[in-house]
């Protein structure tokens, strides 16, 4: 969720513009406004909740709009690594690990609208959801996973861990992404047009690693010749 340890460096240039340097650029106007826009769906949800514009089912509101945005961000946060090798723009690197945490962040508030507002912390009958509802049970599990990646999203934990080790941590996004979006498409009964839109943008993220993964082991190969 943080930025990889190989790109680390590079995200860490330190080229000048008129005022600032180009990593205090990054940290003291990008990232506060990055920050800032990441809160707004989570401001403009508290303001309905407050002027009572949640709708009929306002549990039910909450919990779709959370998981909308939890959705989002991990998209997002996904993202960031192509847009990276494409733009050619390595300090975009720096962004990818708060966004990660926001996703972290509307996951958390999903979870305990699902915990709280909707089961009221009533143990038995949110392990009998788990077990009995597919896309409970995808939806816990992608949750629980997205808690170690968030925990170890330092870059003292990527020290601890050590660079392999983390990395091979943090490809569990991959699954956590696709667990994501079964969720959200088992859930909806109808209209499935939101979560497809998703599983195709996720799609095509990932089909962009596996391609890019695939050419640098041709490369490899063939400086190995």
């Amino acid at each position: 969720m943080s930025a990889d340890p190989q790109t680390l460096a590079a995200a860490q240039g330190q080229q000048s513009t008129p005022f600032l340097t180009q990593a205090q650029w990054i940290r003291w106007v990008t990232k506060p406004i990055i920050f800032v826009a990441s809160l707004v769906p989570f401001a403009l949800l508290v303001w309905d909740g407050v002027a009572n514009n949640l709708g009929a089912n306002p549990v039910e509101t909450i919990r779709l709009y959370t998981g909308d945005w939890t959705l989002r961000f991990l998209l997002i946060t996904l993202a960031v690594t192509p847009l990276r090798r494409i733009t050619g723009w390595n300090a975009m690197l720096r962004l990818r690990r708060m966004l990660g945490l926001f996703a972290f962040f509307y996951a958390c508030l999903h979870f305990v609208s699902y915990i709280w507002l909707d089961q009221f912390f009533a143990l038995d009958a949110i392990i009998e959801d788990v077990l009995d509802r597919p896309y409970i049970t995808v939806g816990v599990a992608s949750f629980l996973l997205l808690i170690p990646l968030a925990v170890t999203s330092t870059n003292g934990m990527v020290r601890r861990l050590g660079a392999k080790r983390w990395q091979r941590l943090h490809r569990l996004v991959y699954v956590i992404g696709i667990g994501g979006v079964i969720h959200f498409l088992w859930l909806v009964k109808s209209d499935i047009s939101q979560p497809v839109i998703y599983g195709a943008v996720l799609a095509l993220l990932l089909g962009y690693r596996v391609i890019w993964a695939l050419r640098g082991s041709a490369r490899g190969k063939a400086a190995r010749r």
